[in-house]
């Protein structure tokens, strides 16, 4: 494909679909990205400044005016509120879903529709009212679709994200794999491609999850029992132990923020910013995901990172995991009244949230992707847990336009 296709990123938040594109190599360029978030907006528009950025609803946009950009490809990420597994699910009731509505609603209106379409959601879109109604439009404009469900671990970035992408090709032409009814997990592969070969098991790492204990290795695991320093099932302890197994995937300390061109104390004030607070560790040392750099595992980052604790994101701990068993050990039979002795021992770990720039690594994002200085680290949390995997999205555009 040697024509340069022309794009249009809706819902662009911080970019990461304009990422991604670049990323794929395919010959294109975003001839507009729509967004309403003033935050995310910013931080685009430093990035991609010379990208023409709309501050609008996508509802406000007439037809004559989407008519005018001519693009070639949609690239788009719904609000995912109303679909996620954990908030009221309000689907198409959801004032939220209006603009994504309001695309379909649209899209058989065009003058000409678009080659490609790209979508990415949280997993739950796909038993939602909504991809209903996508998948109806797609079908009755002759669009042949694949959906699919994938996570940043398939291309071995140690940072769990599951979500629901579906790919579409407008007639005529179909992909370069044959296509699906069924939601398909992992990315899409040509028959020649694929492998009836399963994978060798990989040794065990000297990162388990954090409380596993030796004879779990050989007694199978009581599904209700609680384990030491967690509040987890030794069922999930072992889940994690398996995917630190994993080498297929790569280990933390890949992703970790290059640390050589500080000097000592400038390097200690960087980190002490993000050390967990006191309350912090005497409320939830006991709920939060902990990982070391030799892990090849870490939870969905989401955008109560840094605010809230439990299931936003793992927490990094710098040292071994010895270190971790020794400091836990009998921790939480220690008495209410000696919380400074609670306190005293977690602060030996020096656990830290994850910075900004390494998060923004896991997910996919290049190095030279930068923040305006007014934007707080709240702020930064906040837009990363919104956006995608960029690695994740550049592949599927990559399969989609092959």
């Amino acid at each position: 494909m040697t024509a340069e296709l022309r794009v249009l990123e809706l819902y662009s938040g911080i970019g990461g679909m304009h990422y991604a594109l670049k990323e794929s190599g395919v010959a294109a360029k975003v001839v507009a990205a729509i967004d309403v978030n003033t935050t995310a907006n910013e931080i685009y528009r430093h990035n991609f400044p010379d990208t023409p950025l709309w501050p609008k609803t996508i509802e406000g946009i007439s037809l004559e005016e989407f008519n005018k950009l001519s693009f070639d490809m949609i690239l788009m990420s719904p609000p995912c509120q109303p679909f996620t597994r954990i908030g009221l699910q309000g689907d198409t009731s959801d004032p939220r879903t209006k603009s994504f509505l309001y695309i379909l609603d649209l899209l058989p209106r065009l003058a000409v529709l678009p080659r490609f379409i790209l979508l990415e959601n949280v997993k739950g879109f796909e038993t939602s009212s909504a991809r209903d109604s996508l998948l109806n439009t797609l079908r009755d404009c002759g669009y042949t679709f694949q959906e699919i469900l994938v996570s940043p671990t398939s291309l071995g970035i140690p940072n769990s994200r599951l979500r629901y992408f579906l790919i579409a090709k407008a007639p005529p032409g179909s992909f370069s794999f044959e296509t699906s009814s069924e939601i398909v997990e992992g990315f899409p592969q040509p028959p020649s491609s694929k492998s009836s070969s399963h994978p060798i098991p990989a040794p065990a790492t000297s990162c388990r999850s954090t409380g596993l204990k030796e004879q779990q290795e050989v007694v199978p695991p009581d599904p209700d029992r609680v384990v030491l320093y967690k509040l987890e099932t030794a069922r999930d302890a072992d889940r994690k132990s398996n995917q630190n197994a994993d080498l297929s995937v790569r280990q933390i300390q890949e992703f970790l923020k290059p640390r050589s061109d500080l000097g000592g104390e400038e390097e200690e004030e960087e980190v002490s910013q993000y050390l967990l607070p006191a309350k912090t560790l005497l409320r939830y040392a006991l709920l939060m995901d902990i990982v070391t750099p030799a892990c090849r595992r870490s939870v969905c980052f989401t955008k109560g990172y840094g605010h809230y604790v439990e299931g936003t994101g793992s927490v990094l701990m710098p040292g071994v995991e010895a270190e971790m068993h020794s400091v836990f050990k009998g921790l939480e039979e220690l008495p209410a009244a000696q919380d400074e002795e609670k306190l005293r021992r977690l602060r030996t770990l020096r656990l830290r949230y994850f910075t900004p720039r390494e998060i923004a690594t896991l997910m996919g994002f290049p190095s030279n992707l930068a923040f305006p200085e007014r934007i707080s680290t709240k702020q930064r949390y906040r837009v990363l847990g919104n956006s995608l995997n960029v690695r994740v999205v550049a592949k599927l555009i990559q399969i989609m336009a092959s």
